[in-house]
């Protein structure tokens, strides 16, 4: 069966323009994006077994370019559109800083840094630099790593903040295990960076741990 011959309240791009995205399921939204199926299977029942497939849709966003290549009916054109999607997604979320916006509470920066970093499949760290009335300067992703870990070389953190003439910086980094809860090197760090920034009179105001959906604050657990 193909998308138009289904019942028009059972078509996911007309339901969509009738009752909004947010009344679509994820394999609705799914079978959107793919648009077609493959032989004998048609598109929603394709976009069903991916999302069963991948764990959902975070799994299947986020699968590496490998992994997403490998299933019948995908390849590297929709892993290119699924990369251009989740990157135009992140530069909405940025809009607002770029125009100077402040970070008005830690809610603010939770929602931003869950953004950017949610959907890695790999450890990434960065920083928000911030301005003496912390207002966003820069958003930087300043080291990459493995699944499990990345190295951060606080000389290098100091010479970038310097560099954008920060008075203050959020540092951030993401768990692709799904648990935000900060270790204790991650703690530890956290120390040493404070130290080498506060040579400078740059202040850390946090440092936040995100995870599939959550993100924990070092400052307001009292790590800082």
């Amino acid at each position: 069966m193909t998308n138009t011959s289904w019942p028009t309240d059972e078509r996911p791009r007309e339901r969509l323009l009738s009752h909004g995205a947010s009344s679509l399921s994820d394999a609705e939204l799914l079978a959107i994006f793919l648009r077609t199926g493959t032989s004998g299977t048609p598109v929603m029942a394709l976009a069903r077994q991916l999302i069963d497939s991948f764990a959902g849709l975070r799994g299947l966003m986020t699968a590496s370019q490998r992994q997403f290549c490998s299933v019948r009916g995908l390849g590297t054109a929709k892993y290119a559109q699924v990369q251009a999607a989740m990157e135009m997604a992140r530069r909405v979320m940025d809009e607002p800083l770029r125009q100077g916006s402040p970070l008005r509470s830690p809610e603010d920066t939770r929602s931003y840094l869950r953004s950017r970093l949610g959907t890695y499949p790999h450890e990434v760290f960065a920083a928000l630099f911030l301005d003496n009335r912390h207002r966003v300067i820069q958003y930087r992703e300043l080291f990459r790593g493995t699944i499990d870990g990345a190295a951060v070389y606080p000389r290098e953190v100091v010479r970038q903040a310097l560099e954008d003439n920060a008075a203050a910086v959020i540092f951030a980094h993401n768990h692709p295990s799904g648990v935000a809860e900060p270790s204790q090197a991650d703690i530890s760090l956290t120390v040493r960076l404070k130290e080498a920034l506060g040579l400078v009179d740059i202040r850390v105001l946090d440092h936040m741990v995100v995870g599939h959906g959550e993100v924990v604050s070092l400052a307001e657990r009292g790590l800082i």
